[in-house]
């Protein structure tokens, strides 16, 4: 799968892309509904981590079950490998989790919902930039602030409350996490010149996981044991949407250009408020215009992006 041309094929991006944004887009409602079933409140952070800790260990480890049962045999960390897994874990999962949820209890949910969202265009100013991987054209400029724009528009109230204001261990901890974000995407097309992208996602989060386990919970984190099967039935899908999103966005980004595949990005925190309607009861507000004007914008940003893609640049 990993080194098919079809992957290439703009209706095989966008499903596939598509599918991965829904999928993290349903982490917003899963992990509300996990901190209120496992008893974890929103100011814990260190059982936050725990937490989410867990989320990716489990999530490696369903990764590398499900490739080793593709291929017939286990699926073991390649030669010379680590030093990859280990920038990858860090970018990807250690860093941008530990600055996310440290960062979100010191700012509102607006600004960091604008923030982490931006992780796409951070990704094709990294690629063009810094990596040099393509070239940053009006039409990637044009999407990446149509995009942008979408996002702040959702998040404008109608009261005229969208303040800002910058705080180091605040804004500047989920911009850090949003970079760190768009960073584990860089370096995965670039690992996965040399190693199977899979193998280097699941064994990411398995170290990940772990290393975020070990500091939870010795700087107290605690997280309830329920007698209820579903408070682990939803566990166990919040690490199938790690699983199978970051693989398969994985395998997106070794076989296409970064900005073609970043760009969705913008669409996660859309399909969070939409699946948060439905889940927990928000359905007003998924329906207010802001929201809609925001699925405008971004859709328009895609298309911006994509539109050219298969003529030289």
């Amino acid at each position: 799968m990993e080194n098919d041309n079809k992957l290439s094929r703009l209706w095989v991006v966008f499903l596939l892309a598509m599918l991965s944004c829904f999928l993290w887009g349903s982490a917003t409602p899963a992990i509300k509904i996990g901190y209120e079933t496992f008893g974890i409140a929103s100011s814990d952070t260190v059982s936050i981590i725990l937490f989410a800790g867990i989320r990716f260990f489990l999530a490696g480890i369903l990764v590398i079950i499900v490739q080793s049962v593709m291929a017939g045999k286990f699926i073991k960390p390649e030669k010379g490998s680590f030093p990859s897994i280990l920038k990858l874990s860090l970018a990807q999962t250690m860093v941008q989790y530990f600055c996310f949820y440290v960062g979100l209890a010191h700012t509102s949910g607006v600004t960091g919902t604008i923030l982490s969202g931006a992780s796409g265009f951070f990704s094709i100013l990294m690629a063009s930039l810094i990596f040099r991987y393509e070239k940053l054209t009006v039409a990637k400029i044009i999407g990446c602030i149509m995009g942008f724009s979408g996002l702040i528009i959702m998040n404008v109230s109608f009261d005229g409350g969208t303040s800002f204001h910058f705080s180091f261990w605040g804004e500047g901890l989920v911009l850090l996490s949003t970079l760190s974000l768009a960073l584990s995407g860089i370096l995965a097309k670039k690992y996965s010149a040399r190693f199977s992208v899979v193998m280097l996602s699941g064994y990411q989060f398995i170290l990940g996981g772990l290393v975020m386990m070990i500091v939870g919970f010795a700087l107290g984190g605690r997280i309830e044991i329920v007698p209820q099967a579903s408070a682990y039935i939803l566990l166990l899908y919040m690490a199938f949407i790690s699983a199978v999103a970051y693989s398969v966005w994985g395998i997106l980004m070794k076989n296409n250009p970064v900005s073609r595949v970043s760009i969705f990005n913008f669409m996660t925190p859309l399909f969070g408020v939409l699946l948060s309607a439905i889940f927990l009861g928000e359905v007003d507000q998924a329906l207010q215009w802001n929201k809609l004007a925001a699925l405008a914008l971004v859709s328009a940003g895609i298309y911006v992006v994509n539109r050219k893609y298969g003529k030289a640049e």
